[in-house]
């Protein structure tokens, strides 16, 4: 996910990686051509190589790595959730907003051709003022039994609220330049999952979950992801829905994973089916379109998306989006969903 877009950047040079364990850690350098590995973070962010970091490991470990990488004046894109819970990500997004260093918390499928655009239309006045936005994200990969810290409560802060639905919170928030008020969430736990590798029981996360949320506009969104969806498309395994619903008309938006990307739509007073609305060339940046997976590599290693636009923002100082701003309001609507989720669903407040 991050090599590809850092090693072709002219302006990036990757210079240390660190693993929890050595072997990988070299693994990983000597396929990369990295010169230098560490075991310890703290040992990396100290020695004055690096003047960004990329955290992409367990959401336990977000907090003290970005938040070491800060107090050292090190740029931080920090893998989402933020953090475990709202507190720790209140005092890291305040941490930067003091350091004025440029962050970013990839929550990826924004940068997609679909979502990007969706979001122009509803810019546009396509539906006019929204009632509704519904949102659907199924993939399989729960179906997994072996254990994993993503399901594991104590390291993950819970399941698919932050793995997966922080994605739609995001995405939603940004389609719709709105801000939640409240969230209810429904949550289950449908596959049984092993023990820790050391045999210690632990408090399994849920792999499905329906979020309700209301929006200070107004509107109300229903926002679902399952881990236990089984939908044949290879080699994501998964599919990706959105309807949004307005006064002046409606959009349909399908990323199947596989080979469709469409956005529909029909303005009120027409009659008949939404129609196809080709998505702009200048959204598809001549990225390839023939797959969804061709697509996705290409929008993260060759458009200044994400990573290379985190990276172009460092070098020219200037803040960019997603950053631990969103990453912390994100995480207030988490922490809410899995309280609502312990109370059957209650709607509970941001």
């Amino acid at each position: 996910m991050y090599l590809p877009p850092l090693t072709n950047h002219p302006d990036a040079e990757v210079v240390a990686v660190c693993g929890r364990r050595a072997a990988v850690a070299d693994e990983f350098a000597d396929r990369w051509g990295i010169p230098h590995r560490f075991t310890d973070h703290r040992e990396l962010i100290d020695s004055g190589l690096v003047d960004a970091v990329v955290v992409s490991t367990s959401n336990d470990s977000h907090y003290d790595i970005a938040m070491r990488a800060l107090e050292r004046g090190v740029h931080v894109l920090c893998e989402k959730p933020l953090a475990v819970n709202v507190e720790q990500a209140e005092v890291m997004a305040a941490k930067a907003a003091e350091s004025g260093l440029i962050t970013m918390v990839p929550f990826t499928y924004s940068f997609m051709p679909v979502f990007q655009f969706a979001r122009r239309l509803v810019a546009e006045g396509y539906v006019g003022r929204v009632h509704h936005i519904n949102m659907r994200y199924y993939t399989a990969y729960a179906f997994d039994t072996a254990y994993t810290w993503r399901f594991d409560t104590e390291l993950a802060g819970s399941g698919v609220i932050g793995d997966l639905a922080s994605h739609w919170v995001y995405v939603a928030r940004w389609l719709l330049d709105d801000t939640e008020e409240s969230v209810g969430a429904l949550a289950a736990t449908f596959v049984e999952r092993e023990p820790r590798p050391d045999g210690s029981p632990y408090e399994q996360g849920e792999d499905s979950v329906v979020l309700t949320v209301r929006y200070a506009s107004g509107a109300y969104g229903v926002l679902q992801t399952c881990a236990v969806s089984w939908e044949g498309t290879e080699p994501f395994g998964q599919t990706h829905h959105l309807e949004i619903h307005g006064d002046a008309g409606t959009i349909y938006g399908v990323c199947d994973w596989d080979t469709v990307q469409e956005v529909r739509g029909v303005r009120r007073g027409e009659t008949g089916p939404a129609q196809l609305i080709p998505i702009p060339d200048d959204i598809w940046q001549g990225v390839r379109r023939d797959t969804v997976h061709n697509t996705y590599r290409d929008v993260f290693r060759e458009t200044e998306a994400m990573t290379r636009g985190w990276i172009t923002a460092i070098t020219e100082g200037r803040q960019v989006r997603p950053d631990f701003a969103d990453g912390l309001a994100v995480q207030r609507v988490l922490d809410a969903a899995v309280r609502s989720a312990r109370t059957n669903g209650a709607q509970v407040p941001i």
